[in-house]
């Protein structure tokens, strides 16, 4: 067999492999959310839903991290979101989708109110939401911005 054919089979080989890594590990899904309209975080929220109840139905597993940052950290604001009822409620009945919350913008938020605004029980700080996108898509999440 000759190099270039040895080179052929091991590159039309490589988007199998990466594909069946990724089903061995399950499927990560990250949902960015920057605008701080209630529309896009109800879109974010279903999105979350139905991917995993694809993946369920299938017997797969999924794990999702919906960011919030900029305006959209009104997302997961105590004192302002318009969805805290639907997260307090995904809290509840989904153990795979946790909810994470830009530092960054949340001393923005701090300076400009002289308070720190209220999260979500729910939340997770993160040090930069775009940082966190970031490094999930290098660690093979794909990434989705409804």
């Amino acid at each position: 067999m000759g190099l270039v054919t040895l080179v052929t089979l091991f590159l039309g080989a490589l988007p199998m492999a990466q594909s069946d890594a990724a089903t061995s590990m399950g499927h990560r899904i990250v949902i960015q959310v920057d605008t701080g309209d209630a529309p896009t975080m109800n879109l974010a929220l279903n999105n979350a839903a139905n991917v995993d109840a694809y993946y369920k139905a299938k017997g797969e597993e999924v794990q999702i991290e919906i960011v919030a940052f900029g305006p959209g950290l009104n997302m997961l604001r105590a004192d302002k979101s318009p969805v805290k009822k639907r997260i307090a409620s995904f809290g509840e009945n989904f153990d795979n989708i946790r909810f994470s919350a830009c530092d960054n913008t949340l001393k923005k938020m701090t300076k400009k109110e002289g308070k720190v605004p209220p999260l979500v029980p729910q939340a997770r700080h993160v040090p930069a939401g775009v940082v966190r996108i970031s490094e999930l898509q290098e660690q093979g999440w794909s990434y989705i911005r409804p």
